[in-house]
């Protein structure tokens, strides 16, 4: 059976990487009854981010943490009780396939593993900052308005990262949405259990993902969100404590 979670291992140990949704991987026992085809969409995976994560670990030389399953099979981003934590259809598109699933097994094999994982590198390694990597469409399929945000900012109460990060990705010269393209207020289930609830400031760094999809975009964004973490670490030494 595939571990629930991909482990990177670095010698920066300040900063911690998380990606939920890294991998579009679905188990050859579990049949979602859907077309391939959708498995490289949005609704599979957060295009672009995993390479992102894994670029960023190297040039940072800082742990990673990886999801291994695909969020069609369950949302890791979500809460147990969630009503989207087993998604029956997903920007327009059915997944039959999950409409009889076993909530409490999926959790099980998945979901509680994955965030035991987290939680044992927290305790561990204890880091002064937890970056969460995502992506996000420029457009949903179904109902969607242009998102012309570049890389979006989501952070639920604890705004010691999140203010300097939107400080600097604007003085870089992104269009840089703030808690858009949407909240983390209210979409903010693995940085409210492993940062916040330890009190270890976070962000969620939701990028576009138009400007992931190659080699050059990727380069491009883990160089930005290497000198992003630096900025961070500055920033947040200056205004210890660190605890809320």
């Amino acid at each position: 059976m595939q571990a629930p979670v991909d482990i990177i291992e670095g010698k920066q140990q300040d900063v911690l990487l998380i990606c939920d949704h890294a991998s579009n991987a679905v188990p050859d026992d579990i049949d979602l009854g859907i077309v391939p085809e959708l498995l490289d969409l949005h609704i599979a995976v957060d295009i672009g981010a995993g390479a992102v994560t894994r670029s960023l670990a190297a040039r940072m030389d800082s742990p990673a943490m990886l999801a291994t399953v695909s969020r069609m099979v369950i949302d890791l981003h979500r809460e147990p009780d969630h009503i989207g934590l087993i998604p029956h259809r997903s920007d327009g598109h059915l997944i039959p396939g999950n409409e009889k699933a076993d909530r409490a097994e999926r959790i099980a094999r998945f979901h509680a593993p994955y965030h035991r994982a987290l939680a044992r590198r927290v305790r561990a390694q204890r880091p002064r900052l937890i970056l969460s990597i995502h992506s996000f469409t420029p457009r949903l399929e179904h109902g969607g308005t242009d998102r012309p945000w570049e890389v979006g900012i989501l952070y639920n109460r604890d705004a010691r990262a999140a203010r300097p990060a939107i400080d600097f990705l604007r003085q870089e010269g992104f269009v840089t949405g703030d808690n858009e393209p949407y909240s983390g207020r209210l979409l903010n289930a693995t940085l409210n259990r492993h940062a916040e609830a330890n009190g270890i400031p976070s962000i969620a760094i939701e990028i576009r993902n138009d400007l992931i999809r190659d080699v050059s975009g990727i380069g491009r964004w883990s160089q930005t969100l290497t000198a992003l973490a630096n900025s961070l670490r500055n920033s947040l030494a200056q205004n210890r404590p660190l605890t809320t």
